[in-house]
């Protein structure tokens, strides 16, 4: 049966080629910002707060990713540096791009003022999806897949559409689509997700440690199905925990081929481990330490910088109605003031020089009433009656 293999290129614009995996990185992105966006608004936060965190956040993690494959990958690109920058070609690792894009969101959130974890809680889940639609980038690049399995595997046992099918046929041979394994449990991981942060009691920094456990998880057993995976020359001691871990995987599937020769531990295995046991540490220590005090992720979520300046302006109102009040109380003062003076010029008597014209002028009042008086006196006299 002829083997259909998916174009790389979606289409021309000119000279240039668009990727499908730049494509599917992109629809990534943006469906993980939708997610976050969604969430945010429960908690105050506007979109083009996350918009940023996004420009901020996806170049940092691109090249987390790419400098994390190169490292472990420098036999490939020493002799061409300039390889080093092909991304379209495939070759990044997701967990250099958490490191990434982590190390680029907490320097913007801690410039704004807010709590890493915090925002993180909100975004865990557009970072999961985000990781399952972009494993489908791998699948178009024909990378990232597992061991050699039957092609009845695929179609009888799996179930799987023919175009898969036929993109899991590397020249001639068939593969375990790991790309979709790890695609099903991360979008699984998201509905878990989204029951967690529904929880009541949930804490702050619970469900970034939940999404990172159950990704690492998925991502330990899934790995050991892979063929190209990073890997270095580690202790026996090292190796036989990892295999010891993975062994129940046997009993259905083998593991994928690793060269002796580049290394005997992979490093994604490695590092699932130290997340999954250093993350259920951190929560049950966490709970233990905090109790009733401890943060919810239900809580207000506000910037510290926006805080300071909130406290700054209503000090500087406090100020301002001080200067006000004490404003008032002076011209009540001078009002006071005012009256007293008024009330104290109406209580000192009249210079003596005025004195003399008020006693003249009674004295004039008097004489004539005692005038008028005597003339009354006559009238009633008797010798006055009888001359008449």
């Amino acid at each position: 049966m002829a083997t259909m293999l998916l174009n790389p290129i979606a289409f021309q614009l000119g000279p240039i080629s668009v990727y499908w995996y730049g494509i599917i990185l992109g629809t990534a992105a943006l469906v993980g910002l939708l997610l976050a966006i969604r969430e945010g608004k429960r908690f105050g936060l506007s979109p083009d707060f996350f918009m940023d965190i996004l420009l901020i956040g996806l170049p940092s993690a691109l090249i987390g990713a790419r400098a994390y494959y190169v490292i472990f990958q420098w036999d490939q690109y020493k002799g061409d540096p300039l390889k080093i920058f092909a991304i379209w070609e495939g070759g990044i690792a997701i967990y250099g791009a958490l490191i990434g894009a982590f190390i680029g969101a907490w320097l913007y959130l801690r410039k704004k003022g807010y709590s890493f974890i915090r925002i993180a809680d909100i975004c865990a889940p557009g970072l999961l999806i985000g990781q399952a639609i972009g494993r489908w980038g791998n699948f178009v690049n024909q990378e990232a897949y597992g061991g050699p399995v039957e092609e009845s595997f695929l179609r009888n046992t799996l179930h799987l559409p023919d175009f898969i099918v036929n993109q899991m046929n590397v020249q001639g041979v068939f593969h375990h689509p790991t790309f979709l394994y790890e695609s099903v449990w991360n979008f699984a991981g998201v509905l878990l997700l989204f029951g967690i942060r529904r929880i009541k009691n949930v804490r702050q920094g619970e469900l970034l440690l939940s999404y990172l456990i159950w990704y690492s998880i998925g991502r330990f057993f899934i790995e050991g199905l892979r063929t190209d995976s990073l890997a270095y020359k580690g202790s026996a001691w090292a190796q036989s925990i990892v295999d010891a871990l993975w062994s129940p995987m046997t009993v259905i599937f083998e593991p994928g081929y690793l060269d002796p020769a580049y290394g005997n531990v992979r490093i994604s295995q490695l590092l699932a481990v130290v997340i999954v046991i250093v993350g259920i540490i951190l929560i049950v220590v966490h709970r233990l330490r905090r109790g009733d005090r401890a943060v919810r992720y239900s809580d207000p979520i506000v910037s510290t910088k926006q805080t300071a300046v909130n406290l700054e302006e209503a000090k500087q109102g406090t100020e301002a109605a001080s200067a006000g009040s004490s404003s008032v109380t002076e011209s009540e003062e001078v009002h006071e003031a005012d009256r007293l003076q008024k009330q104290h010029h109406a209580d000192v008597p009249a210079p003596l020089d005025e004195q003399p014209k008020v006693d003249e002028q009674a004295s004039t009042t008097l004489e004539q009433g005692e005038a008028q008086v005597d003339n009354n006196d006559s009238v009633l006299l008797p010798e006055n009656k009888d001359k008449s």
